[in-house]
């Protein structure tokens, strides 16, 4: 059996589908050969319209497989295709993070809060102690609180302040500094990224190598890594470097499987920065039974609060929750909610990152400006020193209407 439709083509090229009109032309000739010839051909005739649902049909089969073969590429996967993708390199997608918060304890002597304790915000969300702390003597103890609720749900100093659930003896929390941004899962654009970077972990001693190592370790959502290689200390962003030696902040994970990470890439010889340090055992089996431990630093980032000021030009279209929208999707766009690069360690942020995040809120926004700061929104861009991680929350970005 044959038939006049074209078929689409896997070349060298890529692939190749017929246009709509050509389905249509050879089912039409399939139809009058069916028929014994001299079919009406008008698309008002009840063979027009079996003509026309065929072709969507054909249509639509040949679009899925178009978008089937692309998601074999790692430029354009999504998806669960791009899950896959990333199983070649033993690498899973990133889950949601919650945001966690440094905060002080304090209550009686003695006191076990324990893990999964809770607190709540001003906002109303409610925060979990994420491991068992007693209250030493002094009466107070610095503690970790992470939120219920995934996602980058700010938490402003000063704002996790309640306590949920009464535990005897613990008497009041705090957090004197904004809480360290929560995230989304992993997007799209993200995935692909951290797949380029995991591609260098295969190798050894370059730094690629061991960001892409540190990047790969359970928990670690953002790392940065820079080097000295001259004999005498260097300083970047205000951060002193050791001669001969890497830098490498990571935020997340178990610091025990960090510093594992960063010593199975490193070259042999190379010293550390940081004040985070972590003894590590190679257990390779070249040195048992005598296997070597090594002190291994590297440094934690400390939030970093950035600053907005949006201002848009006032109008009787512009909606009485215009404030909270543009603070929503500033939020979200800052952890990378909107597919866009996030805020990371040791970038360069951009207020013009922000404009179409605003803009595309609806036809009422007409931007005047959007600045950035740390401690005045007044600049156009902002660096991030590469020992902290960019945070900011509601109460930091400020709208205008002009």
């Amino acid at each position: 059996m044959t038939t006049n439709v074209p078929p689409l083509q896997i070349t060298s090229a890529g692939l190749v589908i017929p246009t709509e009109a050509a389905i249509l032309a050879g089912v039409q000739q399939d139809m009058n050969v069916a028929f014994g010839g001299n079919l009406n051909p008008s698309l008002e005739t009840p063979q027009g319209q079996l003509a026309t649902s065929e072709t969507a049909i054909v249509a639509a089969a040949n679009a899925q497989f178009v978008s089937m073969l692309s998601q074999m590429d790692p430029a354009y996967s999504t998806g669960r295709m791009q899950d896959g993708i990333g199983r070649i390199y033993f690498m899973t997608r990133l889950p949601a993070l919650p945001t966690t918060v440094s905060v002080t304890l304090v209550g009686a002597v003695g006191t076990v809060v324990p893990a999964n304790a809770q607190a709540v915000a001003a906002d109303g969300s409610v925060y979990l102690n994420t491991a068992d702390v007693t209250i030493p003597i002094g009466g107070s103890i610095a503690a970790t609180f992470a939120c219920a609720i995934a996602g980058p749900i700010a938490c402003p100093a000063g704002t996790l302040n309640q306590i949920y659930r009464a535990v005897p003896g613990w008497d009041s929390i705090t957090n004197a500094a904004d809480g360290v941004l929560g995230q989304d899962v992993e997007s799209r654009s993200a995935f692909e990224t951290r797949r380029q970077q995991s591609v260098a972990a295969n190798s050894q001693g370059m730094l690629a190598s061991v960001l892409g190592s540190v990047l790969d370790v359970s928990g670690v959502s953002d790392a940065y890594i820079t080097e000295n290689n001259t004999s005498a200390p260097t300083v970047i962003t205000g951060v002193t470097i050791a001669a001969n030696s890497i830098y490498l902040c990571a935020q997340g994970g178990a610091d025990v499987d960090v510093a594992t990470a960063i010593l199975r890439k490193k070259m042999p010889g190379c010293a550390y920065n940081g004040t985070t340090t972590v003894s590590v055992t190679d257990t390779n089996p070249l040195f048992s039974p005598n296997f070597p431990t090594y002190s291994v630093k590297f440094q934690r980032p400390t939030p970093l609060t950035i600053k907005f000021a949006i201002s848009i030009a006032n109008s009787a279209s512009v909606p009485a929750d215009a404030a909270t929208q543009i603070q929503s999707a500033i939020i979200s766009a800052f952890a990378g909610g909107d597919g866009g690069p996030r805020a990371r360690i040791g970038s360069v942020l951009f207020a013009s990152r922000y404009y179409s995040t605003v803009a595309v809120l609806g036809s009422w926004v007409q931007i005047v400006s959007i600045k950035i700061g740390t401690t005045t929104a007044n600049l156009d861009q902002v660096v991030v020193p590469i020992d902290e991680i960019p945070a900011t929350d509601i109460a930091n970005i400020a709208v205008t209407l002009v």
